[in-house]
């Protein structure tokens, strides 16, 4: 039996590590800031197949993923993931309520999105939100239809590219400037006309992530983990997370959609990190867009 990375999992406001085994379902390992991590991939990164409504349908033929893949997916799984999603807009009969939301990751850095009720707040910390604030609540293609009235109006878009998130985690204001700016456009985006009367707008309550990632703990990042490998591994100690991101006290980043897939096992004793890194990208020359957030 073979359990294999899903990357993070957000839960109780605290970051955690994914793990599934065909025929074994899933578990997780909560994550405490300031432990020791030591972990080498083992094996081949394999597709993770198709995860919907909480359970994982597996890939039949355990296909291998590429390295440097941010999805831990074969193209057929992939498609059939994709064909079937709110994100997509394959999924249009959903009949759960829906939330419209802006988060905040740096300044001038703000986006609009859509995220099930059900689900809180996890959307927003697996974006890697720093602040963020609910505009309104209701059904699917009303807050679909909100959020495109932002994007047209007040130009804030629905994607940033990751690595402008992760550029700029390093240099933020004050929370309580942070929050001013959330504040100030969700005031625009309330006041706009056109809104979907089945829509319910919901009063600003802007909300912070400092803590639960750890934010004033963070070091620069200096670089960032780009593929693992067989043998590969990745030692230190974790001084914070955001989104899909530990932060390690020696400044090195390692995006967990990049462990998603592999077997990792315990190095061997001494062992240091090896596994293939870059230079961290500089906060004005982030850019290019990873298609996940």
């Amino acid at each position: 039996m073979t359990w294999r990375c899903t990357g993070i999992r957000w839960s109780g406001g605290g970051p955690a590590v994914g793990w599934w085994a065909e025929g074994r379902g899933e578990r997780t390992s909560p994550l405490a800031y300031g432990q020791s991590l030591a972990f080498a991939a083992r094996g081949e990164r394999r597709c993770l197949g198709v995860r919907r409504a909480g359970k994982r349908t597996p890939c039949p033929t355990a296909a291998a993923v590429p390295a440097r893949s941010g999805n831990a997916q074969c193209p057929e799984c992939a498609r059939l993931d994709r064909s079937f999603s709110v994100a997509a807009d394959t999924h249009a009969g959903d009949p759960r309520t829906y939330r419209v939301y802006l988060a905040w990751f740096g300044p001038g850095l703000v986006k609009v999105g859509i995220t099930a009720e059900e689900r809180g707040p996890v959307r927003l910390l697996e974006q890697g939100a720093v602040a963020w604030a609910w505009l309104g609540r209701g059904p699917l293609m009303a807050a679909r239809r909100t959020e495109e009235l932002l994007r047209a109006a007040l130009g804030v878009p629905d994607r940033i590219p990751y690595a402008r998130k992760r550029a700029v985690r390093g240099l933020l204001p004050a929370s309580a400037d942070r929050a001013r700016e959330v504040a100030e456009l969700h005031g625009r985006a309330a006041a706009l006309p056109g809104w979907p009367q089945s829509l319910e707008p919901l009063a600003v309550e802007v909300v912070d992530h400092a803590a639960a990632f750890a934010l004033d703990a963070l070091p620069e990042p200096a670089r960032v983990v780009t593929a693992m490998a067989p043998g590969a591994a990745v030692v230190g100690r974790l001084a914070g997370a955001a989104g899909p991101d530990l932060h390690l006290a020696d400044g090195l980043v390692v995006d967990t959609r990049l462990l998603a897939g592999w077997e990792l096992v315990a190095p061997a004793a001494g062992r240091t990190t090896d596994a293939a890194t870059a230079p961290a990208v500089p906060p004005d020359t982030a850019g290019g867009q990873d298609g996940l957030f």
